[in-house]
């Protein structure tokens, strides 16, 4: 099984502990306990993992901050990454969204 980490309640996505393969399911530890969800497509270490549905134009929270804006729909269980996130640190709008 393998693991990510959730840091902050309100948080959207958990952070991928190691590598983790498409179909496995993932135990998310941290601040709110733990839970189990399964991954859609392979998540690399250091890269996020949506908790919950997130819609095309939703913010997504990590940290406890937004980091971004979904550029499409994202199920529980995908990979989060610039595929389908809209940065917004370090950045100056989201014209592009």
């Amino acid at each position: 099984m393998k693991k990510a980490i959730k840091i902050f309640e309100k948080d959207h996505v958990a952070t991928a502990t190691s590598k983790i393969n498409s179909g496995e399911s993932i135990l998310i530890t941290g601040v709110a306990g733990a839970e189990m969800i399964e991954a859609n497509e392979e998540i690399p270490m250091g890269h996020k993992v949506a908790l919950e549905n997130i819609l095309k134009g939703e913010t997504i929270v990590k940290y406890g901050e937004v980091i971004g804006v979904a550029t499409g729909v994202i199920q529980a269980g995908d990979r989060v990454h610039v595929h389908n996130c809209w940065g917004l640190k370090g950045r100056r709008n989201k014209e592009n969204v």
